[in-house]
């Protein structure tokens, strides 16, 4: 069985990486630290790491189920997954269901337009750079993919979103946007990083409110309790 080892493969705004006496395996840390802005906006919230912990495992069964190949393995601990070890993409693959946030800024359109069909964007993992938005002609010249794996991504992208939209939908949810991440292990691409209220937007059906990590980026308060009430409704336990 896996075990944690003292020093750590890599540590993000708020997981930490640990890697395993399984060279194949590692173990994601959910801490409870929240950032936004690139990092320059920072707090902690007491619970978090457990709740997205937890959301990032339902999320990734529900996917598995539905025939999505994902990194996730099982549970370990209130704020710890063992997860499959994966050659990560450089690459952030975004799908915008409503109109909100960075796209209304670039393109001046109305917030909370609905999208129809969605939009679909690549961004490169890059915080020094604000993660700029790239096409498939970047990820083929500079090596990030080769052109089967960006079509397997955007295959996956979105019949996560046909997948997630209902699921969220039956829970008196929109799914605004997300954001998610791949990396390829023996030739096959699989979803790796996490699906939590960090990585996506949330609306509440009939009032449009925020439960998502928008409350934090914009001082709304309640963090914690938005994702706790995103989970009460999909029924996950807590």
């Amino acid at each position: 069985m896996a075990t944690r080892k003292q020093s750590e493969l890599y540590s993000g705004k708020a997981k930490t990486v640990y890697i395993t006496d399984d060279p194949t395996q590692l173990i994601l840390y959910f801490r409870d630290d929240t950032s936004a802005f690139d990092g320059k906006k920072i707090e902690r919230f007491s619970r978090k790491g457990e709740i997205n912990n937890k959301f990032n495992a339902f999320i990734m069964e529900k996917l598995a189920a539905a025939g999505i190949p994902t990194h996730f393995e099982r549970l370990l601990s209130e704020q710890e997954s063992l997860v499959k070890r994966l050659e990560m993409f450089p690459i952030e693959c975004v799908v915008r269901n409503i109109a909100t946030g960075s796209l209304c800024r670039r393109l001046g359109v109305q917030d909370g337009l609905d999208l129809d069909p969605p939009v679909f964007e690549f961004f490169l993992k890059d915080d020094a750079r604000h993660d700029p938005m790239i096409n498939e002609y970047h990820i083929r010249t500079f090596g990030w993919a080769n052109p089967k794996q960006v079509e397997q991504m955007k295959e996956y992208t979105f019949r996560i979103n046909d997948i997630l939209k209902v699921l969220f939908l039956e829970a008196g949810l929109l799914l605004v946007d997300y954001k998610l991440e791949f990396g390829d292990v023996q030739g096959q691409v699989l979803l790796g990083d996490e699906f939590t209220p960090d990585g996506c937007r949330l609306w509440d059906v009939k009032t449009r409110e925020k439960l998502d990590k928008d409350r934090f980026r914009h001082g709304l308060g309640g963090v914690t309790e938005a994702y706790e009430e995103v989970a009460r409704r999909l029924g996950m336990p807590l």
